[in-house]
């Protein structure tokens, strides 16, 4: 089989190539994102993998039709970049990867907490600068604080169970509680009161039309002021506008950010030497209480091993439904 290979930055073509060698699937890889503007590029070959921000909508789908694709292998576990009803109508079969390493990004919106209370970032420059006073750097304790986590899968579980480690009182949401989660201690309650308890509010839920846009004006005004907003799952369940507007009233008293709504045209690229064309974002950083990473949650050793062994499993696979395949449509 061959395969064009998409969004492939030079850590990725390492690893996938480290378990491709062992196969007979031709590999081909590709700095470019898969959208319309580069869709002449699968020509002649069998299945294409991509990444977060290809756009591989409804159009782009009957091109790969077209030129002979049976196959569309996600290397990430989120599909809302993939219109997955013309994939079924056109017969082409889309994988992912479900499960990559819950604890990477478990542990990166840990580490966001911990930045953004112990302001670790601005202490590091000043340090750097032979500024060693500590005004301006008071952070909190974690122990006792209550934090709520929206979405407890394989990653918000993770997440629940570091922050039981350093002692806080964790609230859940989620459609379909965890009894062992349960177990250990976490309390389930209503999504209102998840906004109205907690200090601490992580974001580890799929992004689709019930959680678009889950923080706005409305879902914010119920949380206590000076709350502290992650998200390491979907840029767009933060509406990042209204975000801003809440930091400048206090609203929000630290804002954790790996994803962003217009992610896809800045993420994962060297932008140090151009001018950013987004206000809204390149306003959102001026404030000193913002972190923003790159998406780089999943961006462990880890986890990179196992997204590339998935994904070549479920190319391997493309041809049967196999219960080892991650089979989406």
């Amino acid at each position: 089989m061959k395969v064009a290979v998409f969004s492939c930055k030079p850590y990725d073509k390492r690893t996938l190539s480290t378990f491709a060698d062992m196969t007979d699937l031709s590999m081909t890889y590709f700095e470019s994102r898969l959208s319309m503007e580069t869709i002449s590029l699968v020509k002649g070959f069998d299945a294409v993998s991509c990444f977060v921000n290809d756009d591989v909508n409804a159009e782009v789908i009957q091109c790969l039709k077209q030129q002979g694709v049976k196959t569309i292998a996600l290397r990430c576990a989120g599909f809302n970049n993939v219109d997955l009803d013309a994939a079924k109508k056109e017969g082409i079969k889309v994988f992912h990867v479900p499960d990559y390493s819950p604890t990477s990004v478990a542990e990166h919106a840990v580490a966001l907490i911990m930045t953004l209370n112990r302001k670790t970032h601005r202490a590091y420059h000043r340090v750097k600068e032979g500024n060693f006073a500590l005004e301006g750097l008071m952070g909190f304790n974690l122990e006792g604080k209550t934090v709520g986590c929206i979405g407890t899968g394989r990653i918000g579980a993770a997440f629940c169970r570091i922050m039981k480690g350093f002692g806080c009182h964790v609230l859940c949401y989620d459609l379909y509680p965890s009894q062992e989660l349960i177990d250990q201690g976490c309390q389930y309650i209503p999504l209102d009161e998840i906004y109205q308890k907690s200090d601490i509010i992580s974001l580890h839920c799929p992004l689709n039309p019930s959680t678009h846009h889950l923080i706005n004006k409305d879902s914010l005004a119920k949380m206590k002021d000076g709350v502290m907003i992650i998200n390491t799952s979907r840029g767009a369940l933060v509406h990042a506008q209204e975000a801003i507007d809440a930091l400048y009233s206090g609203k929000i008293g630290y804002l954790g950010l790996d994803v962003y709504e217009q992610e896809n045209k800045i993420f994962f690229e060297d932008m140090s030497s151009h001018i950013i064309q987004d206000s809204v974002f390149q306003l959102m950083l001026t404030f000193p209480n913002v972190v923003v990473t790159g998406h780089q949650g999943y961006f462990t050793i880890e986890a990179l091993n196992h997204i590339a062994e998935t994904t070549i499993d479920n190319l391997l696979h493309h041809q049967s439904d196999s219960s080892g395949a991650r089979q989406l449509a």
